[in-house]
């Protein structure tokens, strides 16, 4: 993942109770070729056998049977040397999938099939002519290779990134539960797609057909799509009030939503923005994140949530010379011992009891109870219930970015 969202991705995996063999940082994005280097050169490490399977994050698959099914196939096929790609049946003409057209079966593995072409995201009118001849599958971009073909393959066809991933790997750092990447090495790597770098290129590609109850949810219109709807093909989430509106996605986070005279539509509100559109052109959404990016919008680089290994906080409000944040605080966390230059702190408990350190105290905080902290004073947030401890925090200065903290002490390590 990228660096940006570590903390994210290890609470998410502590949640479901996952203890991850490697959580590799990225400094950068550079597409799923070179991320695949990392993983297949780090599981060679461990196994010269090793396979490595790879699954984008923005999927939903609701037949783990059928999954396992076509894993098994793919797996006889990936111990023999070749990469296999897994085709989703088409069901319609999609134009935000990429295809795979579907050669000569294996002579040696039933339901596996040599990769005639790959076709990018094409145009409805093609899209139906390829689903009309037949023998086309969405491109799921799901993999499965060992990881010593997929290294010889992409030594073979794009060494340049091959040599940049030993390099990240070998100047990179471990960091507690992370292993980081060489930013130098890794910021000079080719950007590619797994397809692109090697599976258009090799002569042992090949698909496994798959109907796994497969969708990619890359888009709000997705979400619809695999939701339970009401009898006027509503989705709604969160508090939304809706009146003559139908087969529309409705989504509130943090407000009522009221809506009137809808029709096939997607309508997002969250704490920093909100999106309106129909619902066929959501996919069309990276064009607004172009623009987002282009006039510099904060929107586009910071979500008002910002998650921290001791939890996380949210911007409630800001102004010339304050800003107010929630911060949550799980139990058995604490935040670093720290101080600022150039800002003061107010923390009022909302819920939960708060361990506070400042200077030479020692001292707890119940619900409705508050303290502040002056400029230079060191200090620090503990949790030491069972419960998770909330707190509003009123910061004043004529500065009051997150550089202007001087960590003295911290558990995860940061500088």
């Amino acid at each position: 993942c990228n660096e940006e969202h570590r903390f994210l991705v290890a609470e998410q995996l502590r949640e479901i109770s996952v203890t991850p063999g490697e959580i590799v940082l990225e400094p950068v994005a550079r597409s799923t070729a070179p991320a695949a280097a990392v993983a297949a050169l780090l599981a060679q490490q461990k196994d010269p056998k090793a396979m490595v399977l790879v699954l984008p994050s923005d999927h939903v698959i609701t037949d783990a049977l059928a999954l396992n099914d076509a894993l098994s196939c793919a797996r006889e096929a990936a111990a023999k040397g070749y990469l296999v790609a897994f085709g989703m049946s088409a069901t319609g003409p999609e134009t935000g999938y990429g295809y795979i057209r579907r050669g000569q079966p294996l002579d040696s593995i039933s339901d596996v099939h040599r990769i005639d072409r790959f076709v990018e995201k094409p145009s409805m009118e093609k899209a139906r002519a390829m689903l009309a001849e037949g023998g086309y599958d969405w491109n799921s971009g799901m993999f499965l290779f060992s990881a010593t073909a997929y290294l010889k393959e992409l030594d073979t066809h794009k060494p340049e990134i091959l040599q940049t991933c030993r390099r990240a790997l070998e100047t990179g750092a471990q960091e507690l539960d992370f292993r980081r990447l060489g930013n130098k090495a890794f910021n000079g790597c080719p950007s590619e797609s797994i397809d692109i770098a090697v599976m258009e290129k090799t002569d042992m590609a090949v698909v496994v057909p798959a109907q796994i109850g497969w969708n990619d949810i890359g888009s709000w219109s997705a979400l619809w799509n695999i939701g339970d709807r009401d009898g006027d093909e509503n989705l709604f989430v969160g508090d939304v009030v809706a009146e003559n509106v139908s087969g529309s996605y409705l989504r509130s986070e943090n407000r009522l939503l009221a809506a009137i005279g809808l029709e096939n539509m997607v309508v997002v509100a969250t704490d920093d923005a909100i999106l309106v559109s129909p619902k066929d052109q959501a996919i069309d959404i990276k064009i607004l994140l172009e623009n987002l990016e282009k006039n510099q919008r904060p929107e586009y680089h910071t979500h008002p949530k910002v998650v921290r290994p001791w939890g996380w906080f949210q911007s409630i409000d800001t102004g010339a010379e304050f800003q107010v944040k929630r911060l949550c605080v799980n139990p058995g966390k604490r935040l670093s011992l720290q101080y600022h230059y150039k800002r003061t702190e107010h923390w009022i408990v909302v819920s939960g009891v708060a361990r506070v350190t400042r200077d030479d105290e020692v001292f707890d905080l119940a619900a409705n109870q508050s303290t502040s902290i002056g400029i230079k004073q060191k200090h620090r947030l503990e949790n030491k219930g069972a419960e998770p401890l909330h707190i509003i925090e009123v910061q004043y200065g004529d500065y009051l970015g997150e550089d202007d903290i001087v960590r003295l002490g911290d558990d995860f390590e940061r500088n």
